[in-house]
């Protein structure tokens, strides 16, 4: 059974970190291109950041960058979100992504609010 939880979410004030946690089962992590987007209220799902089976050539939303590193743990079957120097435009509901050719997975997401 595929699973993608997402974990690591919460309230933090502005100027805070977070770090956010997808521990993948069900699959062969170590093959999928994997991602983080976000949806907040009312707005469309955004692609936040992604990076390849293999660790390399991550991707970031403008907005996010030099903010949010993207990493993962093949060993641990797990994808990371560092997130700093948060902004209440940060908030949103944060999901884990897997893709590999025409397969792709979602996790449930694990809400980020930055307030103060």
């Amino acid at each position: 059974q595929v699973q993608l939880v997402e974990s690591g979410g919460g309230l933090v004030e502005p100027g805070g970190s977070l770090r956010l946690s997808c521990a993948a089962s069900g699959f062969a992590f170590g093959i999928y291109t994997m991602r983080w987007y976000r949806q907040a209220p009312g707005k469309e799902r955004e692609l936040v950041a992604g990076i390849t089976s293999r660790g390399g050539r991550p991707t970031y939303l403008n907005s996010v960058m030099g903010r949010f590193t993207i990493s993962r743990d093949n060993a641990k079957n797990t994808v990371y979100l560092q997130m700093n120097s948060l902004k209440p435009e940060d908030t949103a509901k944060y999901y884990c992504n897997a893709a590999w050719t025409q397969l792709v997975y979602w996790g449930r997401g694990t809400q980020v609010t930055v307030s103060s």
